[in-house]
């Protein structure tokens, strides 16, 4: 028989347990992770890529469903319509590929922050304030954001990335 992979879903915060469960099976399995940079320097500097979820790859029909469902950690095999759902072979492989560019270069990038979008300062001596983005810098993980000083003069500011977050935009009815 083939063997396909299928999505699993784990506890919150459990893939880890999940990942090691399915391997002291035997199964082969796929946990995606990406290196992070925390600002609190004891936080996790690895954490999973879709949190709650990890990949299997087996034979379901000859080792069967209930053995997923029923594992430690595990809430269920996903499933459309009572049938285990395959994840097709290139995601996994493409997947893998932007796993690989992301940790190359040095973990999570923002790649959603533009030249000129609102961002909240979250941590550190100028926290609460907004700013405006500049850049990121190159070679480092520090970035460049215009805060608004008096007198609507902008100053720029050198924060380490995970001291910003994107502002969400309100949605107004």
């Amino acid at each position: 028989m083939a063997s396909y992979w299928y999505a699993l879903n784990s506890h919150p915060n459990k893939e880890d347990l999940l990942f090691k469960q399915i391997e002291s099976h035997g199964f082969e399995a796929f946990f995606p992770r990406i290196r992070v940079n925390p600002v609190n320097p004891r936080a996790r500097k690895i954490r999973a890529y879709f949190p709650g979820y990890l990949f299997v790859n087996v034979d379901i029909e000859e080792v069967g469903i209930s053995i997923f469902n029923w594992m430690p950690y595990s809430k269920r095999i996903i499933s459309f319509g009572g049938e285990p759902s395959k994840v097709p072979e290139t995601l996994i492989l493409a997947i893998k590929q932007k796993l690989e560019v992301i940790n190359e270069k040095g973990g999570e990038q923002f790649t959603d922050l533009n030249h000129g979008d609102t961002v909240n300062i979250a941590h550190g001596p100028f926290e609460g304030y907004e700013a405006i983005f500049d850049t990121r810098l190159a070679g480092s993980e520090r970035v460049r954001v215009l805060l608004k000083m008096l007198s609507d003069h902008y100053v720029p500011v050198e924060l380490n990335v995970g001291y910003i977050q994107k502002k969400k935009k309100s949605t107004k009815l």
